[in-house]
């Protein structure tokens, strides 16, 4: 799916603009963004939790050529699906055909 899609869906769902489905699909995505910046967790009830996971430097190959290297620290957005997505997603509590 792409974003097209997602704004499609929200505009149908809503009854509003693509405009307008456009606007607030990227104020949310922004908000994430922004939050985890200032290393906030974006919790989001049945859904998921997208926080912020710091990895630190160390020492890698270089697969072209065999070579040591020092990999950064870094800092990476991690999503969690809520326990209701993972559910969903393995067939829990689902009805059996």
């Amino acid at each position: 799916m792409k974003s097209t899609d997602l704004i499609d869906r929200i505009a149908e769902a809503t009854g509003g603009t693509k405009a307008d489905a456009k606007t607030a699909l990227e104020t949310v995505l922004t908000s994430i963004v922004q939050a985890a910046e200032v290393g906030d967790e974006v919790s989001l009830p049945g859904f998921g939790k997208f926080t912020v996971r710091h990895t630190a430097a160390r020492m890698g190959r270089n697969p072209a050529t065999g070579a040591e290297m020092q990999i950064p620290a870094s800092r990476k957005l991690v999503f969690a699906p809520a326990k209701a997505v993972k559910d969903q997603l393995t067939g829990v509590n689902q009805k059996k055909a």
